[in-house]
């Protein structure tokens, strides 16, 4: 039995819809052939043209005002087209002119509704119309007296061909059925496959090109494109060719090309002002070929996948250095009772000291014992998962007042190198919720990496200080070096990920760790200042501080030591 949905099938619709448009045309020859006597001057029935300028205006009525395929299953719906048809043909079958033979027109119902209807609604039309002919041959019988065995027998010959179109006609629809079902099934499938894959590839982490024989790149994911820089194209496709200094990339393309296999290598990107960029590279193609195999009638696409190699390598330090922390933790944890010892017996000591010297002495014992204190304490931080609020509330500090002293000290160990510097601290009489090493250890940290990359000029390093358009206090520390690239700033405060590999990638997640655990948050730009010299742009590291003075009741997002 045909079962097909009639809204959302668009293939039974334009099936229905040729078959309306065949029905009008029917009804226009009709039309014309009795206009055609009438100004020929031949003898035409009244009553024919009457009917069949009726079934015109029906089949037109039906064709502007049909918008979906009716229910296969027999019922009053067919009546406007399969039953005014019948009537229409049976009218013309048998009070028209004898010298025409309109029985081919009964084909008409009988295709609709083997194509479009239910097996039952297919067989029951044409038995219904098997009926009217066999009425018919007996009316002609009654008219017109002769060989009536002749007549019937051509009946049922007519009879017996409609029965087989009907059938086959409906063996084929039920075919077409199933293949459009097939077909949705896998444009959905294949829909499907389509979203998850650009959803993927917006999302990895691996940079993504796919590129055709004629170096033209097709797709390019967001993460290729960091790794393209300013080189990548707005739009897809561009030509591969055309990026110089991804040479290397070209090469390998072509060689997986030429071998028909998945290739891998390390290439080396040059950067006008940056160092060259190592990446991996591993190269696939959409279609594999072997000896004796089968031509495939599209060419293959190059998928290529591209890792940066600092990333790779910062992820094999920090499993590297996984356990190493484990250890570090577990050494941190068992000198904290030989310190807490330590304090209890030299607080001890100092109620017998009266000698200067010696309380001297103690004082740096007591002193450099609690600094241990503090670093296992903060190793200890660092290798588990702690909830701050479980540490010593941070005090309330005075913002510009300890910028002011841990610049002065920073410049006081090289005044040669870090004496130029020009500040604006503009946060008076704001205090912030901090703890005063560790405020020392985020600026101290930022200024050096300033002074690593600025240029020698007086101003090229600044410290700034204000309130923000928020009404949060701000420390920036800004610098005129070069931008970052891309691919590096996207990286920039995750553990061990730096531009050079003396480096241990640690600075910048560390101060991001410390401003977490006081409710600050810290943040890169591309910033420009006006300078004396003019406008200059330049690198800002941002950190805001949070409004109220309760420390925050999240986790540290400390997790394992690496260090």
């Amino acid at each position: 039995m045909l079962v097909h949905q009639p809204s959302g099938n668009n293939t039974f619709l334009r099936i229905w819809l040729a078959f309306l448009n065949g029905r009008v045309m029917v009804a226009l020859l009709l039309m014309g052939q009795l206009s055609a006597g009438l100004i020929w001057q031949f003898p035409v029935n009244p009553n024919a043209l009457a009917v069949s300028l009726a079934y015109l205006a029906t089949t037109l009525l039906v064709r502007l005002t049909s918008r979906q395929v009716p229910s296969p299953k027999p019922g009053p719906q067919w009546l406007l087209t399969i039953g005014v048809d019948m009537a229409m043909f049976t009218y013309l079958h048998l009070f028209t002119s004898d010298t025409m033979n309109y029985t081919p027109l009964y084909g008409l119902p009988v295709l609709m509704a083997g194509m479009l209807g239910t097996l039952a609604l297919a067989l029951g039309t044409t038995s219904i119309i098997t009926l009217l002919l066999l009425a018919g041959s007996w009316w002609m019988a009654q008219k017109s007296p002769g060989d009536v065995t002749q007549r019937y027998l051509q009946t049922a010959l007519t009879a017996t061909g409609y029965f087989i179109v009907t059938y086959l006609v409906h063996q084929l629809s039920v075919k077409l059925h199933a293949e459009h079902q097939i077909a949705l099934r896998n444009r959905a499938a294949a829909q499907t496959h389509e979203d998850v894959s650009a959803l993927v590839m917006q999302h990895l982490t691996e940079g993504v090109l796919v590129i055709d024989r004629q170096n033209m790149v097709r797709i390019v994911n967001p993460s290729a494109r960091l790794l393209l820089g300013s080189a990548a194209a707005s739009t897809t496709p561009f030509e591969l060719l055309a990026l110089s200094n991804w040479s290397p990339l070209l090469t390998l393309v072509r060689f997986t090309f030429e071998s028909g296999t998945q290739q891998s290598s390390d290439i080396a990107i040059a950067q006008p002002g940056h160092s060259p960029m190592g990446l991996r590279a591993r190269t696939w193609l959409t279609t594999q070929f072997s000896p004796g195999s089968a031509p495939h009638t599209s060419d293959p696409l190059c998928v290529v996948f591209l890792q940066d190699l600092r990333e790779m390598e910062a992820r094999l330090r920090t499993e590297k250095l996984a356990a190493m922390g484990r250890m570090s933790a577990a050494v941190a944890h068992e000198i904290r009772n030989p310190l807490a010892a330590i304090l209890q017996a030299n607080a001890l000591l100092e109620e017998e000291l009266s000698d200067p010297v010696q309380q001297r002495l103690s004082k740096m014992v007591r002193q450099n014992a609690e600094r241990l204190t503090r670093i296992t304490e903060e190793v200890l931080d660092i290798a588990r998962v702690r909830h701050q609020i479980d540490n010593a509330p941070a005090s309330a500090i005075a913002l510009d007042d300890a910028v002011t002293q841990i610049v002065t000290d920073w410049q006081a160990h090289d005044p040669a190198r870090r004496g130029a510097l020009h500040s604006m601290l503009n946060a008076q009489d704001m205090h912030v919720a901090f703890d005063p090493d560790h405020l020392r250890r985020i600026l101290v940290n930022l200024m050096d990496n300033a002074l690593r990359y600025m240029q020698a000029h007086a101003d090229s390093l600044g410290i700034q200080t204000g309130i923000g358009e928020d009404g949060l206090a701000f420390l920036q520390v800004w610098s005129d070096g070069a931008p970052l690239e891309k691919s590096v700033e996207q990286h920039l405060f995750e553990p061990f990920f730096s531009s050079e590999s003396r480096s241990s990638g640690l600075g910048l997640y560390i101060c991001r760790e410390l401003c977490t655990r006081h409710g600050a948050s810290i943040r890169y730009e591309r910033k420009t200042l006006s300078l004396a010299r003019g406008d200059i742009e330049g690198n800002a590291f941002i950190v805001s501080f949070r409004q109220s003075l309760l420390l925050p009741t999240t986790p540290s997002l400390f997790d394992t030591i690496m260090v």
